[in-house]
């Protein structure tokens, strides 16, 4: 499988791989594209762990613990993806008319495959990243340590094949 060879098309914009995982790493919620069996495309915002590499990890729960889910189903059948996550800052107002503003914002696209992770060790690592990510400072202190419920989450590692950056610093630029 051929990873698109797509570029941002303001190649002014574009900023390098490593400030791209350097972004990747700070932002929280990423949404994640797959196709449905029909063909339908299907995004869904998901949070993630990402420490460097080539490597991510996200997750989605299944309440039943049958393996059910139109996500799960959608990458089991075709473990192509495409991650993005972004921010948008303040608007630079432009003169004299509307269309001449601009927006600071950043973005991240991935490109990769995905597959799904059954080591429990890995689960618990990645759910103790993702504490750590989304706690407050200092921690989380439980009532009981470790996850009885694990087996009901399908956790996700996502290759990446290609990653873009782009970054608009508005009408400051």
């Amino acid at each position: 499988m051929t990873v698109p060879d797509v570029m941002p098309r303001r190649q002014d914009r574009t900023r390098s791989e490593e400030e791209g995982r350097r972004f990747l790493r700070e932002q929280r919620v990423a949404y994640v594209a797959t196709t449905t069996e029909e063909g339908w495309p299907y995004v869904i915002p998901l949070t993630y762990v990402y420490e460097g590499g080539d490597r991510l990890w996200f997750h989605t729960g299944d309440r039943t613990g049958q393996g059910r889910g139109l996500f799960r189903s959608c990458v089991r059948r075709d473990p192509r993806v495409c991650l993005a996550v972004g921010e948008i800052g303040d608007l630079h107002p432009g003169r004299p008319y509307a269309c001449n503003s601009a927006l600071v914002y950043a973005s991240v696209v991935c490109f990769g495959i995905v597959t799904l992770v059954e080591d429990e060790a890995k689960k618990a690592w990645f759910f103790d990243r993702l504490i750590e990510k989304h706690g407050p400072p200092g921690g989380v202190e439980f009532e009981r340590p470790g996850y009885p419920i694990i087996d009901r989450i399908t956790l996700y590692e996502l290759a990446i094949e290609r990653l873009t950056h782009k970054r608009s610093l508005g009408l400051r630029h």
